[in-house]
């Protein structure tokens, strides 16, 4: 299966959190955590339409304003998704700006924000530039027994909360389907390649019933009018199979309870992002501090059976050692799993 989903590490094994993931043949991006953002040029931030931050430290959540610069002026809805708490965090970000001059400009901004929470729901709130970004209550989100916060399209955002001294979202991106094209058999019926069938797709994707009609073009202009044929006739030129996963995990402590509910996450994923700040000699220091240490994060990533593993957020204390601090991850997930190199290469897909 060719990949859908192509993550980024922003800022290396070291820097601030912050993983750009691309989806193939989607205009928008997803960005988990919201740390440096400065290797994203302006081209990359505005197409960033979902933000998943997991917790409000510093070295996740300070790129915010890089993110929103390029936006003012421009009609834009992102969804931003949090720990408890974060809607006002979000507020408090965007009331340190002065908005007087917001009424002279004609294209809204809008801050659609979830707060995953224990409890029987998830509260939103939208912020709006044209509403002086003061909080709007949008109705709640009943809890999702699998920790789906959103859907977009073909894909889904889950999350759990992990306790790090405060709490810390874990999340999970996953195509609910991967769905391919039989080019050949286009070719054998003379049907064009083309826009259409990203509409294909979708009704395949919806369950459609087969007198379902898509309309065949192959470029948008002639979409208006263009002839149809049923469902019925063409789903055969589309193969389903299960689609892309890709875990992040990252600040919390290892404890039983933290270790269940980030394995159970990160189950069976493609590629997971996880934090190795401490070696594992440092293990009381880093129980101390909330984060994970190289053992704990390949016994997690060993346990979830993921098909590949990129650590990251190693502490500053180990420069120079990243040979080491992979070696120590590589040991602890065990053969089957496909992680970085000692010369620190990511691993390959």
């Amino acid at each position: 299966m060719s990949p859908t989903l192509h993550p980024r590490l922003l800022n290396g094994r070291t820097g601030d959190a912050g993983v750009l993931v691309e989806a193939l043949h989607r205009p928008g991006v997803v960005l988990l955590d919201c740390g440096d953002l400065s290797a994203l040029s302006p081209r990359h931030l505005l197409r960033v339409e979902i933000v998943a931050v997991s917790h409000a430290h510093m070295d996740h959540w300070a790129g915010f304003d890089t993110l929103l610069r390029p936006l003012i002026g421009r009609e834009r809805r992102l969804t931003l998704v949090g720990p408890a708490g974060f809607a006002q965090r979000v507020f408090h970000r965007l009331q340190a700006y002065t908005w007087n001059l917001a009424p002279r400009i004609p294209a809204d901004l809008v801050f659609d924000v979830t707060e995953v929470v224990q409890g029987p729901s998830w509260p939103r709130t939208r912020l709006r530039l044209h509403g002086d970004f003061q909080p709007e209550p949008l109705p709640s989100l009943p809890v999702d027994p699998e920790g789906t916060v959103l859907r977009s399209g073909v894909l889904r955002l889950r999350a759990a909360v992990l306790d790090h001294g405060t709490p810390c979202l874990g999340f999970a991106l996953e195509e609910e389907a991967h769905l391919n094209v039989w080019r050949t058999r286009l070719e054998e019926r003379g049907l064009p390649t083309g826009p259409w069938l990203a509409g294909l797709k979708a009704a395949v994707l919806e369950g459609r019933p087969d007198d379902h009609p898509i309309p065949i073009f192959d470029r948008p202009s002639p979409a208006q009018g263009a002839p149809a044929m049923s469902l019925g006739a063409l789903r055969d030129l589309v193969s389903v199979t299960p689609g892309q996963r890709l875990a992040y995990l990252t600040d919390f402590s290892d404890r039983p309870e933290n270790r269940a509910a980030a394995t159970a996450l990160a189950k069976g994923a493609d590629t997971l992002f996880i934090e190795a700040t401490f070696a594992a000699a440092d293990a009381a220091i880093a129980l101390d501090r909330g984060h994970l240490t190289t053992r704990a994060a390949g016994e997690i990533a060993r346990a979830a059976g993921v098909r590949r593993v990129e650590p990251f957020h190693f502490s500053p204390r180990y420069a120079g050692q990243e040979a080491r601090l992979l070696a120590e991850l590589a040991d602890a997930a065990g053969p089957g799993i496909i992680v970085p190199d000692q010369a620190g290469s990511p691993a390959e897909p």
